[in-house]
């Protein structure tokens, strides 16, 4: 069984991630890792050739910019990498997503308990969603909780806004969510705890792929009530990225609840009553 995991960056300094450290994470337990950096204006390219592993291949590519429509330009750019894996599984890590040690060995058996299981296109990671620090985590339905990171490469995919796989279908007619089994696994997500700067700095730059109007992000304008503290230990690979802010992070007291908000706090008192779990699925669950 082989395993590659595949990411696309571009200016990644500039906006914060920790594209390093979240490709580190992984290396230990895929056979290939390709990354696709976009030609920018800082030095990511020469910060991914430094990690200096052998696994580590490398495409340049030039970001279309006149495609501003839906988020397309990111699906073209995932792609591009994932085309250029070879494993038996596609194991796909955004800039800001982090792999715990811990749980490496629970990822590889699950690849290898589905490898063959036709029912099984993708396997599924349970969400930590930080928040302002690294104390402090998002529970909400209007933020995903579980999604699907790893994808067989015998299964037709695509991404067209890069954030999602669908699988083709019908022939190539329609398109679908991935069939999806549980990996047992987490993927840590760092992207939230970015200082406001380097936030701001990728959300300006990236609306417009969107088609959307820059609105300046402010960590503080957020329901406190979906700010939970995290009980839990963060990857080895991370620590010292991490800011050293402690405590819950604490939202404005006069924040005003938008309408989506209104909607996510009756979806909480919901799913609390009943025992659901209503976020957004991006795939189809297989038992």
């Amino acid at each position: 069984m082989k395993i590659s995991a595949f990411t696309f960056i571009r200016n990644g300094t500039i906006f914060g991630f920790p594209f390093v450290e979240s490709i580190r994470s992984v290396l230990p337990i895929v056979d290939e890792f390709v990354v696709n950096v976009g030609y920018g204006d800082d030095d990511t390219l020469e910060r991914v050739r430094s990690i200096g592993d052998r696994k580590i291949r490398i495409i340049e590519s030039r970001w279309n910019d006149k495609m501003q429509s839906g988020g397309y330009v990111y699906g073209q750019q995932k792609m591009i990498a994932q085309f250029n894996t070879s494993g038996d599984w596609a194991f796909y890590l955004e800039g800001d997503e982090i792999v715990h040690e811990d749980e490496l060995e629970k990822i590889v058996a699950a690849c290898r308990r589905h490898k063959d299981d036709e029912r099984v296109e993708a396997l599924t990671f349970d969400y930590h969603h930080f928040y302002g620090n690294a104390q402090s985590v998002l529970d909400s339905p209007g933020w995903y909780r579980r999604e699907a990171r790893i994808i067989k490469n015998s299964v037709k995919s695509c991404a067209p806004d890069g954030l999602f796989w669908h699988v083709l279908a019908d022939r190539g007619r329609v398109t679908r969510y991935p069939r999806a089994a549980h990996s047992g696994a987490h993927i840590y997500h760092y992207g939230w705890v970015r200082s406001e700067e380097e936030m701001n700095r990728k959300s300006e730059s990236v609306q417009k792929y969107w088609s959307n109007s820059y609105k300046r992000i402010d960590y503080g304008e957020i329901d406190q009530e979906i700010i939970k503290p995290f009980s839990g230990t963060h990857p080895a690979v991370i620590k010292e990225w991490l800011p050293k802010e402690e405590g819950l992070f604490r939202a404005n007291p006069g924040h005003v609840l938008t309408k989506r908000e209104k909607k996510h706090r009756l979806m909480l008192k919901v799913e609390r009553a009943l025992g659901l779990e209503l976020s957004k699925k991006y795939f189809i669950a297989v038992k």
